[in-house]
């Protein structure tokens, strides 16, 4: 069944993937840039975890479309492509990189295009946000710790709850029948191996609270391969945590009515 009367957002997931793929099949290193992602590594991990998705199966569909376009790898040039393929092909081939990065963009952020306009608003305030950086440090370790959380001991047993926009302090409250007490989980993303991990006032403050019962749950190198860490009790588990005042400054524009 064909799709072009839907909005990006209402989108099904394997349109999704394939949209990504084709993407960084045809902008190619300029669509890197685009997405503020230094490889395609990077692109596959944020991407695919973000959606919820593999990061493999945006690799397989970047290489669908790869003997389409000229940028130096065959991909999957040994058979025809697939005709849902084309379909997508066809439908987005008249979008310029930017209007494409815009949509890939909504189609992405779990709030669609709220996210874009939000992103678009920091950066014009020169706070350093990015497609990229706001997939790894935020929604894609999220999707990552959602995935991977039934092979972690400690939690499996737990329901999961996702209170990111409550703004409790943390990211995931988990919860089990007959436990009165719920656990907490904040979630950071780091893209090298290393990096720094800051947690805000009130997310430092509630870890102090609950002890034991909070967690940090830190993916890393989602450059290459992501892997993650778990912390329970942060605040006493051996990390060092330096205190870091920055001043702010905070602009309003008022009026006489």
């Amino acid at each position: 069944m064909r799709q072009s009367h839907q909005t990006a957002a209402e989108l099904a997931l394997r349109e999704k993937q394939i949209v990504a793929g084709l993407f960084l099949s045809k902008f190619d290193k300029a669509g890197l840039k685009a997405l503020g992602f230094s490889n395609f590594n990077e692109a596959f991990n944020a991407i695919g975890f973000a959606l919820g998705a593999k990061p493999a199966s945006i690799k397989n569909y970047r290489d669908e479309f790869d003997p389409v376009f000229s940028s130096g790898r065959k991909g999957w040039h040994k058979r025809p492509m697939r005709d849902y393929c084309k379909e997508t092909s066809e439908k987005y081939k008249g979008l310029t990189l930017e209007n494409y990065a815009a949509m890939l963009k909504s189609l992405v952020y779990e709030n669609g295009e709220v996210g874009v306009l939000t992103e678009r608003a920091e950066d014009d305030a020169a706070k350093e946000a990015s497609f990229a950086k706001r997939l790894v440090t935020g929604q894609a370790a999220e999707r990552y710790f959602e995935a991977v959380h039934p092979t972690l001991p400690v939690l499996a047993d737990y329901s999961l709850e996702n209170v990111t926009k409550s703004g409790c302090g943390f990211d995931f409250k988990l919860n089990r029948r007959g436990v009165g007490e719920f656990l907490a989980v904040e979630v950071k993303g780091l893209n090298e191996l290393r990096g720094t991990i800051a947690l805000t006032e009130k997310e430092h403050r509630v870890a102090g609270m609950l002890c034991d019962r909070f967690f940090l749950f830190v993916v890393r190198n989602f450059r290459e391969t992501p892997r993650h860490n778990i912390y329970r009790n942060p605040l006493n588990s051996g990390l060092s945590f330096a205190r870091q005042e920055e001043p702010v400054i905070q602009v309003s524009w008022r009026m006489t009515i």
